[in-house]
This record gives structure tokens, sequence and C-alpha cells, in this order.
């Protein structure tokens, strides 16, 4: 009997990009929830994991462990990776199952973060092993001013992460810009104001994605 595998439609893979405070979180919910209505198989997840490497990630973000942020960028490799690969729930092969897989951050979150400490060049070379497994159809980044950015977060966190200051996430946006710049031959990325309305936001982050999720891009 002839396997059919091959001839099988891969699932689409989209990351949602952002500072801390963009509300990507909430566009990864309502994006799923409109999957969920159309009847479209999909996996949301989010980077760091919850695995044991992740939490290890969590747990120095919160200050409750500290690591040299050569360290924090070489555990969010390893953790990528595992995120693709791990036999249990890894990404990449429920993207070969065709599943839509929505990721809340993937590695430009490490090219915009890391690189306030570690050198960008090192980053993108030390994330060729993710990228070469699986790249996303589409990186949406919402871009929201940085002062509006810190109003959210202090509004709605109890706890600030170790990124959540204004001047550091200002760096960090630039740092986005700088590697969407430097990647722009090889990724596809869309730009949403997320200044606007949830409601507003979730339009454009659902036109972005229908492009690669439904074949007429309606």
């Amino acid at each position: 009997m002839e396997k059919r595998m091959d001839t099988a439609k891969k699932g689409t893979f989209i990351a949602l990009e952002g500072i801390d405070g963009s509300g990507k979180s909430t566009q990864v919910r309502l994006l799923a929830d409109r999957l969920r209505k159309m009847q479209i198989p999909f996996y949301t997840t989010m980077e760091p994991t919850d695995s044991p490497i992740g939490s290890m990630i969590r747990q120095v973000l919160t200050g409750r462990m500290q690591a040299d942020p050569k360290v924090i960028a070489a555990l969010f490799v390893a953790d990528r990776l595992d995120h693709l690969l791990n036999e249990v729930n890894g990404i990449a092969a429920k993207v070969e199952q065709g599943i839509c897989v929505i990721m809340d951050r993937y590695y430009f979150s490490s090219y915009a973060y890391q690189s306030v400490d570690v050198p960008l060049d090192w980053l993108i070379q030390a994330n060729a092993l993710s990228t070469g497994i699986l790249r996303p159809a589409v990186h949406i980044f919402i871009d929201i001013d940085p002062d509006v950015a810190m109003e959210r977060i202090v509004k709605n966190r109890f706890a600030k992460e170790l990124f959540e200051e204004r001047d550091r996430l200002a760096q960090v946006q630039k740092n986005y810009q700088e590697a969407f710049e430097r990647l722009k031959s090889t990724e596809q990325v869309t730009v949403i104001d997320g200044n606007r309305s949830q409601e507003a936001v979730a339009q454009d982050v659902w036109n972005a994605a229908a492009r690669y999720l439904l074949p007429s891009g309606a």
C-alpha cells in the first residue's frame, strides 16, 4: 500500500512577537478562538515553555535565580530546541501532522531581548538549528509604544520581570527592528499597530494570519 503522508498538507506555523505589555498573549487567545469556531485544528504554545528548562528560565526572569546573560541566552536556545523536537508535544511534529501552531514568542524574541546583553550575531548563529528545523510562515509583530506597554504592565501585573523596565523595553523594541532588517531576506514579518483597541488589533492579526491559513486568504 502506498503511503500518502507526502501529499498531506502541513500545518501553518505562526509566531506572535512584541515587547512585554504589547497584548500579544491576548491576541494569541483571540486568534485561537477564531480558529476554533472555524474548526481549524490548532495548538497554542509559548516560550519559555513549561519544561524543566523553561521553568529554570522563568525563575531567572522573576528573580528567584541568578544567571549570566550568556547563560540565559543559551537556556533559551535549549528550551526552543526541546520545544521543537520533544517526543511528547514537539511542535515540529504537530506541523507535519497538519496542525496549525500559534506561538507566543519564538526566536525573534531571543534576538530582541538577549541582544541587550549578548551580540546579535551570536544569537542568530546559536538559533540556526531552530530556524533550520521550523521557520514560521509569518512573524506577526505587535508594535506598541513602550510607555503604553509599561502602563499596561503596572496595571495588570503583581510583579515585574527582568526586562520590564521602560528604557529596557525601548531598547528591546529597537533590537526587534534591527533583527527584522537584518533578516528581511529570509523571514516574513508583518507589523501591526498595537496602540489601538484590542478588537482593531485582533482584526489585523487575523488578516495577517489568514493569508497563510486559508487558500484564498479570505
